[in-house]
């Protein structure tokens, strides 16, 4: 679905399929740690992109201390994709999808 290397960033982008990562940081609301081939981490980004909401991708294997970055914003969770809308750590891919079943996903990012 999305070329997390790094490497052809330019034919990503020509073709919308474009990692946030690439682009460099943004003043975004919204965080998701991911890394490649992972199918929580494409379902939850497919959700947020649903819900037509801007959030930065941080790929975690191309991103220089993205992974360290994630283990310390989720209090030590390794685990992709770790999720943060606004001050509020979501968690996962599981976490992200529950608040839409209860209806409490929508609130909270028209919040951030």
């Amino acid at each position: 679905m999305y070329c997390r290397t790094g490497t052809c960033a330019k034919r990503c982008l020509n073709q919308n399929m474009s990692d946030e990562s690439l682009k460099g940081p943004t003043m975004s609301q919204i965080d998701i740690y991911t890394r490649p081939m992972c199918g929580f981490c494409h379902a939850a980004v497919r959700l947020l992109k649903q819900k037509g909401v801007e959030f930065r991708e941080i790929n975690i294997w191309t991103s220089e201390g993205g992974k360290a970055e994630m283990v310390q914003r989720s209090n030590g969770g390794m685990t992709v994709p770790q999720i943060f809308i606004g001050d509020t750590h979501v968690g996962g891919c599981d976490d992200l999808m529950a608040l839409e079943r209860e209806g409490k996903l929508d609130p909270l990012l028209q919040a951030a």
